[in-house]
């Protein structure tokens, strides 16, 4: 599994280190854990809708962070639950460009297991880190 949950965080929070070989990977696993944390079986979501998500930012841990806030709002706003797919990430003039395309389903309770309703995502111990093997997320998500 490319991402692992952190136990000692207090309980109104969830915590989990992501990582991937690239900038893609990393984002993509990062929205991977925070749907994760919100649905049990990841897994059973079906392909059924697409999604377009462009971001940018200049700074490359903010994208990341933007980009968990639209998968929280996405499921808050209109019971979305979508994971990323295909995905660029490039800087340009100083700023970092996040096209992605998230394919997804709306929520239901009868297939999709949940767990915990995911709030926001928090600043505490937030990071994005390029390590020996490719990159390192640290995430904390309000329950």
């Amino acid at each position: 599994m490319p991402y692992t949950y952190l136990e000692e965080i207090g309980t109104a929070d969830i915590a989990f280190e992501a990582t991937g070989r690239d900038l893609p990977e990393l984002f993509r696993d990062a929205a991977d854990a925070t749907i994760n944390v919100m649905v049990e079986n990841i897994e059973a979501i079906q392909p059924r809708e697409i999604r377009r998500v462009e971001l940018s930012n200049e700074k490359l841990d903010m994208l990341l962070f933007d980009l968990l806030q639209e998968v929280i709002f996405l499921k808050d706003a209109e019971c979305l639950l979508l994971r990323m797919r295909e995905m660029q990430i490039a800087e340009k003039n100083e700023t970092y460009l996040l096209k992605a395309t998230a394919e997804g389903e709306p929520l239901d309770p009868q297939r999709h297991h949940q767990r915990a309703d995911v709030k926001a995502v928090t600043l505490h111990d937030f990071s994005v880190q390029r390590t020996e093997s490719g990159w390192k997320a640290r995430v904390l998500l309000d329950i």
